[in-house]
């Protein structure tokens, strides 16, 4: 997603002065991560808590201790989880000539299927927990994303060793679905936190690139915007959940 679809290329030099169109630009599309995150949160809610709904994608059952835990996925919670990465990887064949209309609806279905799939998070974790981990991750993703825009190193290099990375953590997420090895986890967890972490970064600086790229074009702008909070978001929810697994709290 980092490339934003668009076969953009970098430009060798860019002028780095201070830029009221380019600050407008990425304030669209923090806003619109942002805005994505209160989605997915309040999707997260509802098929965590809500039993009708929260039903028809998981199993749980309610433990001696009184607490309604998770113990599954049925068949349409598993459909949820795995669909917006089938969606991140079709569009990559489907839309190649994406409008701004195409590229937005792209990034808030998948903000919606993620968030319903979320769900497990309130079944699993403890509130308080929830919170602060999500404060935590805020916070790194802020001065991640500061670093990326206003460093002047070329993390293009380090981009492409990340976006690597990411396959490789798919891989290994795999295999301990069949192995349930703790200690993998803990490891699997642990490299997701630094690899997204660095492709905050990473993103920023390129989306930054980017807009100098468009040279104004606003319809190749909104479509950036989309595909710019889209990485942004990923990287956020992926740091927020590895965290997760690794501090937070169990219900």
């Amino acid at each position: 997603m980092s490339d934003f679809r668009n076969g953009y290329s970098i430009p060798a030099t860019t002028d780095m002065s201070a830029d009221a169109g380019l600050r407008s630009f990425m304030l669209g599309v923090y806003n619109k991560v942002a805005l994505g995150l209160l989605v997915s949160a309040a999707l997260a809610w509802v098929t965590g808590s809500y039993e009708p709904v929260r039903d028809l994608l998981f199993s749980t059952a309610v433990f001696p201790d009184g607490v309604t835990r998770l113990t599954g996925m049925t068949m349409l919670g598993m459909v949820v989880a795995f669909s917006p990465l089938v969606l991140l990887l079709g569009s990559n064949f489907v839309m190649k000539n994406p409008t701004a209309g195409g590229a937005s609806a792209l990034y808030w279905l998948i903000v919606a299927l993620i968030g319903a799939s979320m769900g497990t998070i309130v079944l699993v974790y403890t509130g308080a927990s929830v919170i602060q981990t999500f404060l935590i991750t805020s916070a790194a993703f802020g001065a991640l994303s500061l670093f990326g825009y206003t460093t002047k190193k070329d993390m293009t290099g380090i981009g492409s060793f990340l976006i690597m990375g990411v396959i490789g953590l798919i891989i290994a997420m795999v295999v301990n679905i069949f192995l349930q090895n703790h200690m993998m986890q803990l490891i699997i967890s642990a490299v997701g936190v630094l690899i997204f972490a660095g492709l905050t970064a990473y993103d920023t600086q390129r989306l930054k690139m980017t807009y100098y790229a468009l040279g104004g074009n606003q319809t190749a702008m909104s479509v950036a915007t989309s595909y710019g909070a889209l990485s942004l978001y990923i990287s956020f929810i992926n740091m927020f959940q590895f965290l997760l697994m690794l501090f937070g709290g169990r219900r």
